[in-house]
């Protein structure tokens, strides 16, 4: 196991073993009470929400509960062997929003954070000659606005830009089999300047006397870099010379790029364990008003992706859907995407990473201001951290949107605070990329001021982001009626992009809703165009994002339909977003 591209998509693509079972599928399931006898079955990692998942109730549900058994064909599957891989791990890619679990009446533990992964070691909790029982209980109660929710509604019916809840399992559950000394944590983190690359390892538990880490990194048959070393501790940083990426007049060759997105292939081994994983050769900055990517500017043409399917809701309806969605964005003539509101499938970051795909990493908002909200916010956060950082395609990080969880920010020092806090607190974990302090105004330490406004005037777009724009949006009221900035002067060099835009609903026989309307086809074609043609005119912008992909219950503002039917012929909208001819 050599290439982590060959053996993708596993829910885990950049720490993957040789063996691992899947247990999606049907489970028992129950609202509410733990029940005697289970009388239903709902079909796993689809929300009981969503239509694919067997039940497709919308209503209030604060807690559910799962259960199904565990044979020993599929442990065995996943690769356990009392002797080479003794320890056995369960692991659930999300489970929204606190989860207990249970295997054999024994419990395994908890879990708070709704977008997050988490595992439990089960290999003391195995009976021997009969099936194990499984058994999962999930609480997201809808009126707890401090729990982070992103667009999920806390109100019964989906109103305004919220929509229906996703409670419970939502993405992959697995059995994974390894050493009993593993890797448990992998990132990388990459110098193009000096041609290194640092690897950071964590394991499962402090390694015996004499362990060894063997690192590895190809292109194709061609060995970059290679590095062994003695492990005494739990964790361990290494940094391995890439000898071919020191000249200076080749070493572009190799780098990571929307044009070219190559892949690093990793393989790590300690002991008895071997991981694969990959990583990308790239760089990201701010300077002089522009986005760089490897030191070039980059002008961000981006779309807004709600991560939402009529019949999985948060949930993708398949893996296959992931990468088509990446391909998909990129067919309709985007290089990036900001995914709202949703820390997304680590499948789907694999696909973006793998085709070239821009992405903004964005945090879930939780609706009030507390204690509580803040401890809840910083974790899960923290956790999408932990989870995202070595992913080449993620570019921006954006802890906060509008506002969302910090309402007066312009006049509560405490919400200032908080929001500045945790833009640090996101460029100490990762110095690597541009932080967002509070996406479209009241920005409080951003890299980059972006901007939402859905103006439909072509000519006051073109008057508003003309010369001088940086400066003047910096200092006053947003088109949205906010402060833009609070705090400390803003840094001017920062480059300025419209980060939400557009909005405009062509949906003839909806009674949903867009921030503009278009009767007519044509009329969406021609609309589209002259707001794109006037942003393409504007010398101050260094991106734009354009809301939004598809439509999404009651918001018919997609250039796609909600089951990603494009309102006009991709060839036309990528000759608009690109500026290219059809």
């Amino acid at each position: 196991m050599r290439a982590s591209r060959q053996t993708a998509p596993a829910p885990r693509p950049q720490l993957i073993r040789e063996h691992w079972a899947d247990l999606s599928g049907e489970w028992r399931f129950a609202y509410d009470r733990l029940p005697e006898t289970w009388e239903r079955t709902i079909v796993v990692p689809f929300p009981p929400e969503s239509p694919l998942s067997g039940i497709g109730d919308t209503g209030i549900h604060d807690v559910v509960w799962y259960q199904r058994n565990l044979s020993w064909e599929q442990i065995a599957a996943a690769g356990f062997d009392a002797v080479s891989r003794p320890r056995l791990v369960l692991r659930f890619g999300a489970v929204d929003y606190r989860c207990t679990v249970w295997l054999n009446g024994a419990k395994l533990g908890d879990h708070e954070g709704g977008h997050t992964p988490f595992g439990f070691d089960i290999q003391d909790h195995l009976r021997q000659d009969q099936d194990q029982i499984l058994t999962v209980r999930a609480e997201d109660r809808a009126g707890d606005v401090g729990q982070p929710r992103g667009k999920q509604d806390w109100q019964r019916d989906a109103h305004v830009v919220w929509y229906d809840r996703t409670t419970g399992i939502w993405q992959p559950v697995w059995l994974e089999a390894t050493a009993a000394v593993a890797v448990e944590s992998l990132h990388w983190t990459v110098d193009l300047p000096g041609a290194t690359v640092r690897a950071e390892i964590g394991l499962n538990r402090p390694p015996l006397p004499g362990t060894s880490c063997e690192i590895e990194l190809r292109h194709g048959d061609t060995v970059l870099g290679a590095l062994s070393f003695g492990l005494g501790e739990q964790r361990a940083t290494a940094t391995v010379t890439l000898p071919g990426q020191a000249n200076g007049q080749a070493y572009e060759e190799l780098l990571w790029s929307p044009q070219r997105p190559t892949l690093i292939d990793a393989t790590v081994r300690i002991g008895g364990d071997q991981v694969a994983s990959y990583l990308g050769l790239r760089s990201v900055s701010v300077a002089d008003g522009r986005f760089l990517l490897n030191d070039r500017p980059l002008y961000l043409r981006s779309v807004l992706s709600q991560g939402f399917w009529p019949r999985s809701h948060l949930a993708a309806p398949s893996p296959q859907a992931l990468e088509d969605e990446v391909r998909l964005i990129l067919a309709l003539g985007f290089n990036a995407a900001r995914v709202h509101q949703k820390a997304e499938d680590p499948r789907f970051l694999y696909w973006a990473d793998r085709h070239g795909l821009l992405l903004w990493g964005e945090a879930p908002a939780a609706y009030e201001f507390s204690p509580v909200s803040i401890g809840r916010t910083t974790r899960e956060w923290l956790e999408v951290l932990e989870r995202d950082r070595s992913h080449p395609s993620i570019v921006t990080w954006v802890p906060h949107n509008e506002s969302w969880g910090i309402q007066h920010i312009a006049h509560d020092p405490r919400q200032a605070a908080f929001a500045r806090g945790l833009a640090e607190l996101t460029r100490a974990v990762d110095g690597t990329r541009p932080v967002i302090s509070n996406d479209g105004w009241e920005h409080a330490g951003s890299d980059i001021l972006t901007v939402h406004d859905y103006d439909a005037d072509p000519s006051s777009l073109r008057e508003r982001y003309g010369p001088g724009a940086p400066s003047r949006l910096a200092r006053g009221i947003g088109p949205a009626g906010r402060q833009m900035t609070v705090g400390p002067e803003f840094d001017p060099s920062a480059p300025l992009m419209l980060t939400e835009f557009g909005g405009v609903k062509y949906a003839p026989e909806s009674s949903s809703w867009g921030y503009s309307v278009a009767a007519s086809r044509s009329q969406f074609e021609s609309q589209l165009r002259a707001i794109y043609d006037a942003l393409r005119a504007s010398p101050t912008l260094a991106g734009t994002c354009y809301t939004q992909l598809t439509d999404t219950m009651q918001e018919a503002n997609g250039l796609l339909t909600a089951d990603r039917e494009p309102k006009l012929d991709i060839a036309l909208i990528r000759s608009i977003v690109s500026g290219t001819p059809a």
